[in-house]
């Protein structure tokens, strides 16, 4: 079944983005523990790449901002988990399975089976991955010494006084990840809970930046403090910050579309694209 008509982008307050971190908060009390498991997820995932690069900082630096990159899809269970707040169903580890493994499951597109979700986390992987080897060699080619350790990258890159490392590094970071945060601020709730395309869920998160620039730049502000507040508390913030992002994701998405327009997705009942 094919959408008869274009989604309703709606104009935001710039208040908005703070109050779906506090519906993010009233998420995390529904889920519970099965919330939180998704933060403790990524926190393990964060001390092994520490533990993996940890003589290599100039690509560790690149993997934390490219986690960042791909956290859209990391929540995927966390928007699921949201809906079934508002619909007020069941919320477990079942519910965060069954959506993971959805592509796995006979649908009734061309296929049988429904690829969205694993055709946009593979073009967020690749991005993400395009940024950990781009940063790595701007690190290493312009860096005066090698960069081995989290002191060497604070006090030779952060600190220096002799270039712009740091701050070409910070720009061209800005400039990859604004493409990206406007390509997925909404486009993996809309593709979990109604059946389009990659493609037009991505056009529709655009509109929504787009018609939204001062809110949404504020929620992506947001996102980067509370991200690096994680990251700067020895990774255990990431524990509480990374559901509270994703379900208040949720809620960003359900204030900025009105998407009723669509065929709606059922969890365990893929789409047809």
């Amino acid at each position: 079944m094919k959408p008869t008509a274009a989604p309703v982008i709606r104009t935001i307050d710039l208040h908005q983005p703070m109050r779906w971190l506090v519906l993010g908060w009233r998420d995390i009390g529904h889920c519970g523990w099965v919330s939180f498991a998704h933060g403790l997820v990524l926190t393990v995932v964060g001390l092994g790449l520490l533990v993996l690069a940890r003589h290599q900082f100039w690509w560790l630096a690149g993997a934390f901002s490219g986690l960042l990159v791909v956290g859209p899809v990391l929540a995927t269970g966390l928007y699921a988990l949201s809906r079934a707040v508002e619909r007020d169903e069941a919320r477990s580890w079942r519910l965060v399975l069954k959506t993971w493994l959805s592509w796995r499951r006979h649908g009734s597109g061309r296929d049988g089976k429904d690829w969205r979700l694993v055709q946009f986390g593979l073009l967020l992987g690749l991005a993400g991955t395009g940024w950990v080897l781009t940063s790595a060699a701007l690190i290493t080619l312009m860096s005066p010494v090698p960069i081995e350790q989290p002191l060497d990258f604070l006090k030779y890159v952060v600190l220096a006084r002799d270039n712009w490392l740091f701050e070409v590094w910070l720009a061209l970071g800005g400039l990859m990840a604004a493409p990206m945060f406007a390509s997925s601020a909404i486009a993996i709730p809309l593709l979990l809970d109604r059946r389009i395309s990659v493609l037009q869920a991505v056009i529709t998160s655009w509109e929504a930046v787009l018609n939204n620039p001062v809110p949404m730049a504020w929620w992506a502000t947001l996102i980067m403090g509370f991200s690096l507040l994680g990251l700067l508390s020895a990774l255990l913030g990431l524990i509480a910050v990374m559901p509270m992002l994703g379900h208040a994701s949720w809620h960003a998405y359900r204030d900025l579309v009105d998407a009723s327009a669509w065929p709606e997705r059922t969890t365990g009942q893929p789409g047809a694209y």
